[in-house]
């Protein structure tokens, strides 16, 4: 295909070509970017025909030719005109209307290399004017668990935990069978809220690298065949798109290890945090079974015979899948509510995820300096720098307030 030709096609018939390639290779991008910048995409291609916008609003094709919009009619005037839309009555904070460009911006690069349009119109700086300043800061990613709420929330799910073992291993030997797992179904769930909080709290780790992530299937949630609890370490997907050996510190292995032997999974191949939801699991358990010859009225009994369909799973080795980084993130607004921590935040009225990642490395820089920081937090020395300035500037602040005292 020609230049020419490319230039006479309509805007959409190249996302599907750029988003796959932007999944490509060692450094591709995963699938949340993909989502996202093809979320904005099509945003983009609805403010082109006019479909969103001001009511005046008509998009970028003259007003007597019928036909949606094509490579031809995109300039870097028509990038200045949506960088004035997304920064107009939207609501979006300015660091948001930044991270939408950059899709857009993006994708303008991409046709470039590949014909479609001569020039990178997007980021000229005449198309680029309209957008608000970028305070450098990722929205909703300042979130760092104190050592008060840390505290709060591990003594929290560790006394819930040790209830719910205590009460199903001190059950008398003549309490009735589906009673005992009801038991042993709560023991399990606190046993594996307490695991997930710790992990979160301590290691460091990404959530998006440790549990499943429904938009990439590399991403399935870490299993116990990845954990060496004798090593203290645990093998993730990394961010940079490769596996990788995390840290696993000595708060983090006794809820593990309590967690395992109470779960005792069939195989290893079992995920560490598995989902509990009843709908999820029905589904699951009555597919497979089916799968293995049994009618439907045999289905219907053993599953009577269980309080939980999870404790069928575990009997029968049918495994559910890992609880999802929303999950983790629902999880841990029960588990904050329940605690009743207090909370102090714009964004967020829970302890979120990445909140115990920050909070880990504020510890870290605070005690051992950037560079070991950085190698724990699997980030640039640079980056770490960049992200706990504040740290720096108030230890600076301190050597200030200590000069002045001794000259002044």
């Amino acid at each position: 295909m020609t230049p020419r030709e490319r230039a006479d096609q309509s805007l959409t018939n190249s996302f599907d070509r750029y988003l796959q390639d932007k999944g490509k290779g060692r450094g591709g991008d995963g699938g949340n970017y993909r989502r996202n910048a093809g979320r904005e995409l099509e945003r983009f291609a609805e403010w082109a025909a006019g479909d969103r916008g001001d009511d005046d609003w008509t998009g970028i094709v003259p007003d007597d030719v019928d036909r949606e919009p094509t490579f031809d009619d995109l300039d870097e005037r028509v990038f200045r005109e949506y960088a004035r839309h997304l920064g107009g009555d939207r609501g979006l904070k300015q660091n948001t209307v930044q991270t939408y460009y950059r899709y857009i911006s993006a994708w303008c690069g991409w046709c470039v290399n590949e014909g479609y349009l001569e020039a990178h119109y997007a980021q000229r700086a005449s198309a680029m004017a309209p957008l608000p300043e970028d305070d450098g800061r990722k929205p909703g990613d300042q979130q760092a668990w104190t050592s008060e709420q840390r505290h709060a929330l591990t003594r929290h799910v560790d006394e819930r935990a040790r209830d719910a073992i205590e009460t199903y291993t001190t059950l008398p030997e003549d309490t009735d069978p589906l009673d005992k797992q009801r038991a042993r179904y709560a023991a399990l769930k606190a046993a594996r809220d307490r695991a997930l909080v710790f992990v979160l709290a301590y290691t460091a780790v990404r959530v998006g690298e440790l549990l499943r992530d429904p938009n990439d299937p590399r991403r399935r949630g870490v299993r116990w065949e990845d954990l060496s609890l004798d090593d203290g370490s645990m093998d993730v997907y990394r961010k940079k798109q490769q596996w990788d050996a995390a840290s696993l510190p000595d708060p983090v292995i006794s809820p593990l290890r309590s967690y395992r032997k109470l779960m005792d999974p069939p195989t290893d191949r079992w995920p560490v945090f598995s989902t509990f939801d009843q709908r999820t699991l029905a589904g699951l358990v009555q597919d497979e079974l089916a799968e293995r010859g049994e009618r439907s009225e045999a289905i219907t009994e053993r599953r009577e015979e269980y309080a939980r369909d999870l404790l069928l799973a575990l009997d029968e080795d049918i495994r559910p899948p890992s609880i999802t980084t929303d999950g983790a993130r629902s999880i841990l607004q029960r588990l904050s509510e329940a605690a009743e921590i207090d909370i102090d935040h714009p964004k967020h009225d829970y302890l979120a995820p990445h909140g115990g990642r920050r909070g880990m490395g504020e510890v870290l820089v605070r005690a051992f300096g950037y560079t070991v920081a950085a190698r724990y937090l699997d980030n640039s020395e640079e980056m770490v720098r960049e992200r706990y300035s504040h740290i720096e500037a108030g230890e600076l602040g301190d050597v200030a307030t200590e000069a002045l005292e001794q000259i002044d």
